[in-house]
């Protein structure tokens, strides 16, 4: 009778153990679900050109490897959201990456122009107190949006270009300096040899055909409410006369203000200048009341339209919301807010 109570006693107090063990489990983890609940919202999205992207054109292999490409980037920028970074660093972080590869016309991957150069762009800004940093013609930056950062965090001014911009960049330990050569890559200079045999110049905005419009670009909230964005670019193939685009323009290219949204662009970039399409995102929503996605769409899918102006941008609101908008055929682009799954897309109905 007692060996009997004796195991009863064993047993309850492994049930009691068991009760207390599942009790606390459920516990912490309504106390993590709760956490994460209670977690401020962060979210980034990213853009890499767009243009008459068809699937048709595309192979399966070189399909996965621009999504994959995305995903590693826009993963590197969440990766710091999520961690409690700021949104200048996810901007960064994330645009590096896409600067590195090949695939991109932006670092790496520029284009060439009409003297056989690569020339290459970049701005940032941060929302927190409308800071930014612009660079632009340069030809010897690895990272060309780390020195668009050192020019808005360690100079006095917003732009700087070609000669001046590299003789501030030798200045900063941060930037890394290449050879120009660095920047060769045959795809691109067998499109600049393509192009020399049209008419006497014109002009590409990308490349093989797709008619993209060669850009890449980021927006970010971080969780401290901060908003930022950042675009780089290699330009035109065979442009001339210096000409630049809308990519290191702030307020064209590239805007950001804790007031509103966050705006990098990406299309024709005289029409971007000229209707400073990210300003103008931001001013609708501050003064207009409009939402995210009405302004961006009042801007690229009308004021655009109306001007002939193709392209489109990606945005990131004072709320994590996110708009990517574009009026041609595809842009290869994607967004990850904070709580969801990351979503990458290249073509129209993606």
């Amino acid at each position: 009778m007692l060996k009997n109570h004796k195991k009863l006693t064993k047993i309850k107090t492994i049930l009691l153990a068991f009760t207390l063990l599942l009790t606390t489990t459920v516990t912490t983890a309504k106390t993590e679900a709760k956490a994460e609940d209670n977690m401020p919202k962060f979210a980034i999205a990213l853009h890499g050109g767009a243009g008459t992207i068809l699937k048709g054109n595309m192979t399966p292999e070189l399909e996965a490897e621009y999504r994959a490409k995305l995903l590693e980037a826009l993963t590197a920028g969440h990766d710091v959201l999520a961690e409690g970074g700021s949104s200048v660093d996810a901007v960064e972080a994330a645009i590096v990456i896409m600067e590195d590869s090949p695939l991109f016309n932006a670092g790496k991957g520029a284009v060439f122009t009409s003297e056989g150069k690569n020339e290459l762009d970049a701005s940032i800004m941060d929302g927190s107190d409308l800071n930014a940093g612009a660079i632009s013609g340069v030809r010897i930056v690895k990272n060309p949006i780390k020195l668009a950062r050192a020019v808005m965090e360690n100079s006095n001014h917003v732009m700087l270009q070609s000669d001046g911009a590299e003789s501030f960049a030798a200045s900063q330990e941060s930037i890394e300096i290449v050879d120009p050569e660095y920047f060769y890559t045959e795809r691109r200079y067998n499109q600049l040899l393509r192009v020399r045999e049209m008419d006497e110049g014109t002009v590409i905005s990308d490349h093989d055909g797709d008619h993209k419009f060669g850009t890449v670009g980021i927006a970010a909230l971080d969780q401290h409410g901060n908003l930022a964005a950042g675009t780089s670019t290699g330009g035109m193939t065979n442009k001339s006369w210096g000409r630049v685009g809308d990519t290191p323009i702030i307020g064209a290219g590239t805007y950001a203000n804790n007031a509103s949204c966050a705006v990098s662009a990406t299309g024709a970039g005289e029409y971007f200048i000229r209707a400073t399409v990210a300003r103008n995102i931001c001013a609708l929503m501050e003064y207009k009341g409009l939402s995210l996605q009405e302004a961006a769409d009042e801007v690229v899918m009308k004021q655009l339209v109306d001007m002939g102006g193709e392209g489109g941008i990606i945005s990131v609101d004072k709320d994590g919301n996110v708009a990517l908008v574009f009026n041609t055929k595809g842009m290869y682009r994607g967004s990850w807010v904070s709580g969801e799954e990351p979503h990458i897309g290249i073509y129209e109905d993606d």
